[in-house]
């Protein structure tokens, strides 16, 4: 009866594990951090550079009792970078998905590659978000709530479409 079922559950339990070591190896390293954690200040860091090339310019300013980095933009402060804007908990959701469907050599190169473009769309999507501010502030709330939040996650589903698509199954249909 179980037959049936057990290729779905091995995926499933595949992703589950994945997903819970990620984030207790993740929460382990954020509990060793005094202030912001060092990747968040990479990404904010990296959100800071593309802002100065496009005229905005921006210095960071950290506070490390509240754990978190202000973006300061002509003297103001649009937003602030604090863990979660890392991006780092939504490559974890999107590594857990390809190597659940692992796939030899092929599952690590996607992955990279992967990692790559998420981070690439984090600064953007950041970046952004900060712009908004400057251009029209009262659209930053939905902007920050809604449309940028749909670009990131939007990206990782086209991500597991194309891993599925092209990468996961197409072994299995030939």
């Amino acid at each position: 009866m179980f037959d049936d079922f057990k290729p779905v559950l091995k995926i499933l339990l595949r992703f589950v594990a994945i997903y819970v070591a990620l984030i207790l190896l993740y929460q382990f390293y954020l509990n060793g951090q005094p202030g912001l954690d060092g990747f968040s200040k990479w990404v904010g860091a990296q959100v800071s550079a593309l802002q100065n090339s496009l005229g905005y310019p921006t210095v960071m300013r950290e506070d490390v009792k509240f754990k978190t980095s202000y973006f300061i933009v002509n003297g103001q402060c649009p937003s602030r970078m604090v863990e979660g804007c890392n991006a780092l908990s939504i490559m974890f959701l999107f590594l857990a998905f390809v190597f659940a469907f692992y796939r030899g050599k092929k599952t690590f190169v996607f992955a990279i590659v992967g990692l790559v473009i998420l981070h690439i769309m984090n600064v953007l999507r950041i970046a952004g978000l900060n712009m908004v501010y400057f251009k029209g502030a009262k659209y930053f709330k939905i902007g920050h709530d809604y449309f940028f939040p749909a670009i990131i996650y939007g990206t990782v589903v086209v991500l597991w479409i194309i891993w599925i698509k092209f990468f996961a199954l197409k072994d299995e249909v030939n």
